[in-house]
């Protein structure tokens, strides 16, 4: 399984602020290690051990790291892998099926499309052609408090932001998926995967088979 990995950056000036923004990668492991992390990315792990954690993903044939930086401070990234282990998109071990795990923004620097931007980065000279990647969206991660948004209009910001890379609503019967009625499971097909891939995920998708 070829893992395309083509380097993209791009620089933003905010209009709204006197600041310069890189956008880019995947970002190596090694030009992690040389970078700090804002204090506020901090929705997942302490910032320094997010940043090991990027850096082991970045390590990995199939991980891909995005970030955004302020001069040598990541002040937001995106993260892509192969899902967890003990997670049910596992299962089959598909060499073409890619989560869009985190995505995480600091504070100060919200309300810039940095998401929106950083994904699209990802799918640049189509590098995702030949992976399904999903997302699982649940509202317990959404920052509902600092965002001032309740969870339907949550829900509705990135169900947006997915869009954006050509991502679709997919149904399924998983259970922490059906737990409550915001979250919802994201696809995009990429155009060179197999049919066999498909119906491969189908399977996965759906445990009842009478659902599909």
């Amino acid at each position: 399984m070829e893992h395309r990995k083509i380097y993209h950056s791009l620089c933003l000036t905010p209009s709204s602020k006197q600041i310069e923004l890189i956008i880019e990668g995947p970002v190596a492991p090694e030009h992690l290690r040389t970078l700090q992390m804002h204090k506020d990315l901090d929705a997942f792990r302490r910032p320094k051990e997010q940043q090991e954690a990027l850096i082991e993903i970045a390590e990995l044939p199939e991980g891909r790291i995005i970030i955004a930086r302020e001069n040598d401070i990541i002040v937001g990234y995106v993260t892509f892998h192969y899902p967890d282990p003990i997670e049910r998109w596992s299962e089959g071990s598909m060499q073409d099926l890619i989560e869009l795990g985190a995505i995480e923004v600091a504070d100060d620097y919200r309300g810039l499309s940095l998401g929106k931007k950083m994904i699209q980065l990802a799918y640049a000279d189509e590098q995702l052609e030949n992976v399904i990647t999903f997302t699982t969206e649940y509202y317990w991660h959404w920052d509902l408090e600092k965002s001032g948004l309740n969870v339907w209009d949550y829900r509705s910001m990135m169900e947006k932001l997915m869009k954006s890379v050509d991502m679709v609503w997919f149904a399924t019967d998983d259970p922490e998926i059906c737990s409550h009625p915001a979250n919802c499971l994201m696809v995009r097909i990429g155009k060179e995967v197999s049919h066999e891939s498909v119906e491969q995920f189908d399977r996965i998708r759906f445990h009842q088979r009478f659902m599909y």
